[in-house]
């Protein structure tokens, strides 16, 4: 016969059970202790980020309309007006993500903690609902990030994205955006939209609720790969940032020699050379 302490041993590891199973309280996330934090799906809490990995704006070259487009639009946001959500598509490395956390950024640096940034990561994406329910019972804007969102055949975790860009039935909440990159403008690849709409009874249905969540971000803001002038352009701004001492058309002649062997002109591709140029020269980033 199972005596008393067994008993209240064994109710005692049931509460802490259904303790960890039920979400957490609204008032149990403590926004106020940064500005940007990462959403941990598993705890259901975010976690801070003490110092942002990040671009400043300045340096985010050959992207000066989209940057000014996003920008206003996270400035509007974080001043209580009406904004849209943003889907930054396209190249790769050519500044999307980076984009992002320099325009968070720069709006706190003109206004001092008046904006959050959250990053969400795409495998927890079912997970948002419980991130919304804790946004609802704090003040201050927040935006929600996804870096290299998309979605693949048999994959169901964009409803979850679409409710909350819709808002579903209580709306979503005044106080929160959505910001997502990706490579595809369509958040699916080319190959499989078209297998949808072949091998569909009713291909138009089939492929339109993947398809049209991209309609669900107000704004779509194309980064395509850059021209040579705009590469340079990026590495000069770097060498001239971190006082790199190098004469330009050496500058010049081993950036393009570096572009050629990487099959590619980019941010990313710029800031790597600067990298390797910077450890050659002995100097110092930072």
């Amino acid at each position: 016969m199972t005596d008393k302490s067994s008993i209240e041993t064994l109710l005692g590891r049931i509460a802490d059970a259904l303790d960890r199973l039920a979400p957490p309280r609204a008032d149990a996330a403590d926004f106020a202790s940064a500005d940007a934090f990462v959403w941990n799906a598993e705890s259901a809490m975010p976690e801070p980020v003490a110092e942002v990995a990040r671009v400043d704006l300045p340096l985010l070259k050959g992207i000066d309309r989209v940057r000014d487009i996003l920008l206003d639009n996270t400035r509007r946001f974080a001043r209580g007006l009406p904004a849209n959500n943003a889907l930054l598509w396209g190249a790769r490395g050519m500044g999307k993500s980076s984009l992002v956390k320099a325009a968070h950024a720069a709006v706190n640096e003109e206004t001092p903690h008046s904006l959050i940034l959250i990053e969400i990561h795409r495998e927890d994406i079912e997970s948002l609902p419980r991130l919304m329910a804790l946004l609802r019972g704090q003040s201050r804007p927040a935006i929600i990030f996804c870096d290299d969102l998309s979605f693949d055949q048999d994959d169901t975790s964009y409803k979850s994205l679409k409710a909350v860009l819709e808002g579903g039935i209580e709306g979503r909440p005044r106080n929160v955006i959505f910001y997502a990159t990706s490579n595809r403008r369509h958040l699916m690849p080319r190959d499989m939209v078209e297998n949808e709409r072949s091998t569909a009874i009713n291909p138009s249905e089939a492929v339109e609720e993947k398809v049209s969540l991209s309609d669900r971000f107000g704004l779509w803001l194309g980064f395509h790969n850059c021209s040579q002038a705009e590469f340079l352009g990026m590495v000069e701004a770097y060498a001239a940032h971190y006082g790199l001492k190098v004469g330009t058309e050496r500058l010049h002649s081993e950036a393009i020699e570096w572009s050629a062997t990487r099959g590619a002109r980019s941010g990313r591709v710029a800031w790597q050379f600067i990298q390797d140029l910077a450890g050659r020269l002995g100097q110092q980033l930072g």
